[in-house]
């Protein structure tokens, strides 16, 4: 149906004369009548009774006129809706991360971009690397912020935006040996506790992969999911573990002189699936602020 069309019946119902509506309508009345006979060409049913009196619905353009006026304003809701969205009003950034992230990445971005953007709504979800990865896969995420690399058998499938190095540390409860120490070497960490990420998450693998490679075997004594759990574990507990510089306290961290732990964070999205207005002006504004 063409809405321009259905608006100049309205027009002509609301004036009762094809004279007033083609003058409110800014047209002509020979054009007017062609909108009016194209409609009723289309409805295949006379919609206006024409004579001497001039013009007059029929029961079946009554019809018409009182239900393509709710057409008409739902139609127009839509299009402001759109359009608020368009000019980021409006809209919902569906991202997510890991706790890292969570925690100390995306409060700060996002707080940059509600500055300039205060309409626009996050949801934001909390969950591994390649969780996110597969929620970005299936769409039920727009946006991730992931370790890299990708566990997708077919990286082709994502785009990835790398964004920064983040170097992972070593922290000590105060209660333990090592705590004022500045620099160790690997070797001293053989065999001592330590609380550590959860099993299977990227920033784990990361962890391990360094450990073994400097032939190094501890003990992880308990799993947590986040900087902050760790770190109160850590000093309840007097042991180490190794969490991401952005979440470390200052002045508190141990260097391993002989072991280099770092991690490229990065954006993905779903390649070939356009992002809502809200959560592309997002990415972009992530991607410059990295």
């Amino acid at each position: 149906m063409d809405f321009t069309h259905l608006r100049s019946l309205l027009a002509v119902s609301e004036r009762g004369a094809i004279g007033g509506a083609a003058e409110r309508l800014g047209i002509s009345q020979p054009a007017l009548t062609r909108r009016i006979r194209l409609l009723e060409e289309e409805f295949g049913a006379d919609l206006v009774e024409r004579s001497g009196r001039g013009i007059a619905l029929t029961e079946t353009g009554r019809l018409v006129v009182g239900e393509g006026r709710v057409l008409v304003e739902r139609y127009d809701r839509l299009k402001e809706e759109v359009q608020r969205r368009v000019r980021l009003e409006a809209g919902v950034v569906r991202v997510g991360g890991g706790a890292t992230a969570v925690s100390y990445v995306l409060p700060k971005a996002i707080g940059d971009f509600h500055r300039t953007f205060p309409d626009v709504r996050f949801d934001v979800r909390e969950a591994g690397s390649r969780d996110v990865e597969e929620a970005v896969r299936q769409e039920s995420l727009e946006l991730g912020l992931v370790t890299l690399p990708t566990a997708s058998k077919d990286p082709a499938d994502l785009t990835v935006s790398p964004l920064f190095t983040d170097q992972i540390v070593l922290v000590a409860g105060k209660r333990h040996p090592l705590a004022n120490e500045k620099r160790v070497v690997a070797s001293e960490l053989q065999g001592l506790s330590l609380v550590g990420f959860e099993a299977g998450t990227a920033i784990r693998e990361l962890i391990d992969t360094a450990l073994r490679a400097a032939g190094v075997t501890v003990e992880v004594v308990m799993e947590l999911r986040s900087i902050a759990a760790i770190l109160k574990m850590v000093e309840s507990t007097s042991s180490l573990a190794f969490v991401s510089e952005l979440g470390a306290p200052k002045g508190r961290t141990i260097e391993v002189g002989d072991l280099k732990v770092e991690r490229q964070l990065a954006l993905i999205s779903k390649k070939g699936r356009p992002l809502s207005p809200a959560a592309a002006a997002f990415a972009e504004a992530i991607i410059a602020q990295n």
